[in-house]
């Protein structure tokens, strides 16, 4: 059987590693418009310095980021985060050290005691009765209170989704909490709960020395496939039991397909073959952003860290900023810092459309707002992102349901990519696992 893969990200590659393990039989030809593997996993190497383009590892809370690393052999490559990284900032109108503990969380200034007698009551708020979609805004006023969720949870969003929580579904986006509210009654409860039934400490943010393009390279070779890199598709065709994959390398016969691109451009895949579908497809929103890094040779900032977010009531211009250096100290060479401020979102899309020179200044300037550093970076490198990271608005499971059963009319036609079922590259691995058991079984 061939098989067509479009889209090398994580998910094209891990459905490719799934299929291959289960099925080693299996002719698989992994198409990409970019002339190397990887999607937004990718890292850039300047003058000493490495800035990833987009996230920079996985949470080992879920195992499946793990076991992928462990089944293709790249244990080798894992890299935890330090100690520094549990040290995490939100900026309102100062930077605030994020509480870890009850009582750091009572002695914080980020609310006040009135605002934590608020949170502190969600013990009491009966849970919510119906499984009916919410904002996490909605969600978050109702169970925690205003203050907490915009200042925590406006935050939070920004950092995982670029967005802000009245625009996201909190079903779709934290279904976890969710659970934790229809099963035990509450958050806090629920936590209580889980804490109790795990038997070690929660996650780790772990990434790959050399950074997330290095287990992309290893991954790649891990596979027996015929590679169509720097080869757009432009078009799907049906071709009797099997479809036709139109690139710029030309056109394939396979008998199944799996459309791991993005929403928007599986669309303009599917447009010919289902209006209706490349319809839905369109339909699902993006969040823009724009990756600037700056390396310095010398800074006297310490940044002792993870980094900081913003809330959209401080009105910056960036939504935070990572300390890469701190977290993973292979990203400077010694002596070094680096750092990676993120732009645009829902809060300033706009921001993401200025040329390079005004991204930069734009990003020195939340630097400075922020951090107070105001030196020169010795080593700047810029990513732009049109279509960043997937929204999942209120009625966004409902609107993925219908999706999939229209593209259930098309046998051996497969979506699969972080627009659908989760962005985290945990998610990620787990959907393409479940699609490769699926195809694979007889």
């Amino acid at each position: 059987m061939r098989i067509a893969i479009i889209g090398a990200g994580i998910s094209g590659l891990s459905t490719a590693f799934y299929l291959q393990q289960a099925r080693p039989d299996l002719e698989l030809l992994i198409f990409d418009a970019n002339p190397e593997p990887g999607g937004t996993m990718h890292t850039v190497e300047r003058d000493g310095f490495r800035f990833e383009a987009g996230g920079n590892g996985f949470l080992t809370s879920k195992p499946d980021g793990l076991d992928l690393v462990k089944e293709a052999g790249a244990e080798h490559l894992l890299l935890p985060s330090s100690d520094l990284a549990r040290r995490r900032f939100i900026f309102t109108d100062r930077l605030h050290r994020l509480p870890e503990t009850p009582p750091a969380f009572l002695s914080s200034r980020l609310l006040s005691l009135p605002q934590k007698m608020r949170v502190a009551a969600e013990v009491f708020i009966p849970g919510k009765r119906d499984e009916s979609d919410e904002t996490l805004q909605d969600f978050g006023y109702r169970r925690v209170g205003k203050a907490f969720t915009d200042v925590f949870l406006d935050a939070m969003t920004a950092g995982i989704y670029a967005t802000t929580p009245d625009r996201v579904s909190v079903n779709a986006a934290f279904p976890l909490v969710v659970r934790l509210e229809r099963e035990h009654g509450g958050l806090f409860r629920g936590m209580i709960a889980r804490r109790k039934r795990q038997a070690g400490p929660g996650g780790i943010l772990m990434s790959f020395k050399g950074g997330v393009g290095r287990f992309i390279e290893h991954l790649q070779k891990t596979l027996t496939a015929d590679w169509r890199l720097d080869a757009p598709v432009h078009g799907i065709r049906t071709d009797g039991a099997g479809y036709r994959v139109l690139s710029s390398a030309g056109e394939d016969r396979v008998d199944q397909v799996v459309v791991s691109a993005t929403a928007p451009a599986g669309a303009r895949m599917l447009q010919d073959l289902d209006a209706e579908l490349a319809a839905r497809l369109s339909a699902i929103d993006y969040s823009p952003i724009a990756v600037v890094g700056f390396g310095y040779r010398h800074l006297d900032h310490p940044l002792e860290g993870f980094g900081l977010l913003t809330t959209t009531a401080a009105r910056l211009p960036i939504l935070g900023v990572l300390w890469d250096s701190s977290i993973f100290p292979d990203r400077a060479p010694a002596g070094g810092k680096s750092l990676r401020v993120m732009l645009g979102g829902q809060r300033n899309p706009d921001l993401v459309q200025q040329d390079e020179d005004g991204l930069v200044e734009t990003a020195r300037e939340g630097v400075r707002l922020t951090m107070g550093v105001t030196s020169d970076p010795d080593v700047v490198f810029i990513k732009r992102w049109e279509n960043g990271i997937p929204n999942y608005p209120v009625g966004h499971l409902r609107a993925m349901e219908e999706l999939f059963k229209h593209a259930a009319r098309y046998p051996g036609l497969h979506l699969n990519c972080n627009a659908y079922r989760g962005i985290a590259m945990n998610d990620c691995i787990h959907n393409s696992r479940v699609l490769a058991e699926t195809i694979s079984r007889p």
